[in-house]
């Protein structure tokens, strides 16, 4: 079924597609029934048991997982997508219509963000079809490195051969790694003109990969009594703001490339400069005073523009969506190139499809961090149906306590929450003019008494600025939207080694988690702000996503300690009540199945997604959640750990690894390997007991000694098996010694305790 929000004489730009969801429905109001039938049963039960507390101890986990189970089909109830026609708005909207974009890249580590990654993303956004005169791309280096800086220097040069290259012969694939693989050759059929072309241009693309590879290496061939000598000396974390125009398009000509903008804010070890949301913050001030664009996109260093349209699909939502002025961000989603097959590591998270469909339908979706286009008035603080209508409403008091010194920034803020769109766009032409006025607010002291972090801008708090920004926003009353357009907007790399993907989730456990201990916690928005009581729902169940980590663990070691004290946690296999927990776990195992083949993924994916699901539950996010423990308490504080993002060569030589896990000596894995190692002794020690029995004398016998305890660790041993397969590996395959001592360690005390 379609909702039409246009005018029912013409086709839409883009409608809102909302899904049939009675069958997902039926299937969790009966999971949600056995789970709290078997919390019923507890209750019942209680007095006739002998270990009470372990008793309680499966109560208040299966409480918790219920209680999480209720709030995810909430979210889930309804489901919808929002589609995009960018041929149609060509037809009904004119270019010189289109709203000024920039655009904007952060990268923070170029040993850890590969800079020929960053730059492929650099040139499939020049090159995307989208008027050039209306767009600025700016990059944010906050490693402050001379390769970066380099790096985009040749690359510029190379876009003004290879965005023409593009354009002329409507390159679908704009960025050049992924457009010259080892599998992409001309066609025999196609013109003489491009083959020639062609092989010019890929000769060029080598050409630029040699002279980036060449300076990672430590050779620049570049003259430092230039621009280069800026670099000379300074150090990543203490050095002056530095800016370069390296291209503008001074003519504001469509053909020409866009303004190319290279920033590296000031940083010193007096002031902090609160990661990822710093820079962003320092991108938007730094751009209101050279370009002043009312959308900015922001990206990832990794995430190229994999669909030419994106900016087209972009605007279907500007100019389509019904009172479109109360829309807030247009996020397009995350996905992923050369992906592990069948996601071993379970990082690519196709089971949150369904979760952030949901939440489409209540206030729009969550901003991601990356493939979204926000409104400049937005991020200045601005509230839908805010109408000030004259400038002198706002007073400069007012204005410099929320936006700082800067005169310009102040009167932008200014025109743009007064809507005076006039005077918006009217710093497009000359970037270069602006650079003195542009380092005064990416000073790194610029923000210190006023409302950036705050109110304004991103906000701070939080490892997951992206998640604490966008529920600003919704706690505002904004709305939002999400398009997954045909081919997908964006293509980014994604974790392929368990120590990166072990970073990567601990950071998004710790950055959601912190959330809730800020003034944006979602239910005090729903209280005191605007955000609707369902998408509140929504933001917490994902901000109290690590504390499943807590429950998870306790109840993975509830098995081990019934079956080596000969107890029971779970009915016997002759109750009831047995029925009811092996419906939930065929039932709900089933229901995850079924949902992974409707997005297409394989039976393979689908158990990679339950396993590591339990892994990372009792590692990464369990770390994630102690580590905003500890912070509470003042006993650590928050460090942003950049992921690293791997870089395949087309030679294949590391295809063999893919899949396997390594390790490092990172302590992540310790509780992991620990509940392995008791299930395994658990589940010895009951086989032994087995064994003993004479069932010619009594077979019934088999039931005192826990048929469902038993299951579970053998489930919990499969769940584990990589790391079990990590005791006996060598080198980077195998669990470092000191880690297995560790583990053992604790695996003895459980036991000893227990027995």
């Amino acid at each position: 079924m379609a909702t039409n929000i246009q005018d029912s004489t013409c086709l839409p730009i883009q409608e809102t597609i909302v899904h049939n969801n009675n069958k997902a429905r039926a299937i969790e109001l009966v999971i949600l029934s056995l789970l709290v039938s078997i919390l019923v049963y507890r209750v019942v039960y209680f007095k006739d048991q002998d270990q009470h507390i372990l008793w309680l101890l499966a109560f208040f986990c299966e409480s918790w997982f219920t209680f999480n189970w209720i709030l995810s089909v909430c979210i889930k109830w309804d489901q919808c997508t929002t589609k995009t026609y960018p041929n149609r708005l060509l037809k009904r909207v004119s270019e010189s219509e289109f709203p000024a974009v920039d655009i904007f890249v952060t990268t923070a580590d170029p040993i850890l963000e590969s800079s020929i990654i960053t730059m492929n993303t650099v040139l499939s956004l020049l090159a995307v079809d989208y008027p050039a005169d209306k767009l600025a791309l700016y990059l944010s280096d906050d490693g402050c490195s001379l390769l970066t800086f380099y790096s985009l220097v040749e690359t510029t040069k190379f876009a003004k051969l290879w965005v023409p290259f593009c354009k002329k012969y409507n390159v679908q694939v704009r960025a050049p790694f992924r457009y010259f693989n080892t599998t992409s050759t001309p066609l025999e059929n196609d013109s003489l003109e491009f083959q020639q072309e062609w092989e010019k241009m890929k000769n060029e693309y080598g050409e630029l990969y040699k002279k980036i590879d060449i300076a990672d290496q430590g050779s620049f061939p570049c003259d430092h009594d230039t621009d280069f000598g800026v670099f000379s000396g300074v150090h990543r974390s203490d050095h002056p703001t530095i800016i370069k125009v390296i291209s503008e398009n001074k003519e504001r000509t469509s053909t020409d490339l866009p303004h190319v903008i290279y920033i590296s804010r000031e940083k010193s070890p007096k002031h902090h400069h609160h990661y990822k949301a710093g820079a962003m913050n320092v991108l938007t001030r730094v751009s209101r005073v050279m370009t002043n664009a009312p959308l900015m996109l922001n990206l990832d260093c990794d995430m190229y523009a994999n669909n030419p349209q994106v900016f087209l699909h972009a605007m279907c939502m500007v100019f389509g969506i019904k009172d479109e002025e109360n829309c807030a961000f247009f996020q397009f989603p995350q996905a992923f190139y050369d992906g592990l097959k069948d996601d071993p590591l379970g990082n690519q998270f196709a089971n949150l499809f369904y979760l952030l469909n949901g939440m489409s339908s209540i206030q729009g979706t969550l901003y991601a961090g990356t493939n979204c286009f926000h409104r400049r008035k937005v991020i200045y603080g601005s509230s839908p149906n805010d109408r000030i209508k004259s400038d002198n409403i706002i007073s400069n008091e007012y204005l410099h306590k929320i936006f700082g010194k800067s005169i310009d920034l102040r009167e932008s803020a200014a025109w743009i929450l007064s809507e005076s769109s006039s005077k918006i766009e009217s710093r497009r032409s000359s970037p270069s003019n602006f650079i003195e006025a542009a380092i005064h607010v990416a000073s790194s002291s610029y923000e210190y008494g006023t409302s950036w972090g705050t109110q304004v801008g991103w906000l701070y708090g939080s490892a997951t600025e992206d998640l604490l920004t966008g529920l600003g926003i919704h706690g505002r009353g904004w709305i939002s939207a999400i398009s997954s357009p045909d081919p997908l907007a964006f293509l980014g790399c994604t974790a392929t080694t368990f120590p990166s993907s072990l970073t990567q989730q601990k950071r998004w456990t710790r950055g959601l988690f912190e959330v809730l201990f800020t003034d944006k916690n979602p239910i005090l928005l729903t209280i005191h702000g605007n955000l609707w009581f369902r998408q509140a729902i929504a933001y917490f169940l994902l901000c109290s996503w690590p504390v499943l980590s807590v429950f998870e663990l306790c109840y993975a070691s509830l098995p081990a300690y019934s079956i080596i004290t000969g107890s029971h946690f779970l009915p016997k296999i002759d109750e009831q009540a047995f029925l009811i927990l092996m419906g939930i776990f065929v039932i709900y195992n089933l229901y995850v199945l079924w949902e992974c083949k409707r997005v297409g993924a394989s039976l393979r994916t689908w158990w990679n997604l339950q396993r590591m699901g339990r892994v990372n539950s009792m590692t990464s996010w369990l770390f994630g959640f102690l580590s905003v423990m500890l912070k509470l308490i003042g006993l650590s504080d928050t460090v942003f750990e950049v992921t690293q993002k791997e870089h395949k060569s087309n030679d294949g030589d590391n295809e063999n690894d893919d899949g396997r896990f390594t390790f490092d000596k990172s302590t992540m894995i310790v509780p992991g390997v620990v509940i392995l190692l008791v299930n395994l002794t658990a589940l010895i020690n009951g086989m032994l007991r087995l064994f003993k029995v004479d069932y010619s004398e009594n077979w019934m016998k088999v039931i005192e000694f826990g048929f469902g305890e038993m299951f579970c660790s053998f489930w919990l041993v499969l769940c584990f098996w990589d790391l079990l397969k990590g005791l006996f590996g060598k080198g980077k395959f195998g669990i470092p010694l000191s880690t297995i001592w560790k583990s053992v360690a604790l695996a003895l005390l459980f036991v000893q305790l227990v027995m």
